[in-house]
């Protein structure tokens, strides 16, 4: 027999769900922190497809062809600026996290104006990266 001393333990469908995501509304500082590990693990696979290049480079011209018609392709190429971009994103919020470090910037003004400039300093950043090697 359940006692009022035992609460929401003892009746589980009164238990509140905090934050709902039906109510909750995600932050800058939210969608930047999920990014950021995003970006870092997605990372991960234009490193295993830049060695897989490298390693058919090395290996022959007959797969180093077919390696490479991946790479260039409209998929591969997207794969390389979705990753050149997740690259600098992962640089710039790095920046942020070293100057939070430091115990700046803490103020949620100053962090979600940061979190900005980070995001779109990872836009200008690929953008320039893809000019400059065009």
């Amino acid at each position: 027999m359940a006692t009022e001393n035992q609460g929401a333990a003892a009746n589980p469908a009164n238990r509140p769900l905090s934050p709902h995501l039906q109510i909750y509304r995600p932050q800058i500082t939210s969608i930047l922190s999920i990014l950021n590990r995003i970006t870092g693990i997605g990372m991960i696979l234009a490193t295993v497809l830049i060695a897989w290049w490298f390693l058919a480079a090395a290996t022959g011209a007959e797969y180093f062809a077919m390696v490479d018609g991946f790479m260039t392709s409209w998929f591969g190429l997207l794969i390389l600026v979705a990753s050149l971009w997740a690259f600098w994103f992962h640089f710039f919020n790095g920046l942020r996290h070293l100057r939070w470090d430091a115990v700046k910037g803490m103020g949620m003004k100053t962090v979600r104006r940061s979190g900005w400039i980070a995001a779109a300093m990872s836009v200008i950043a690929t953008v320039l990266c893809i000019v400059l090697a065009m």
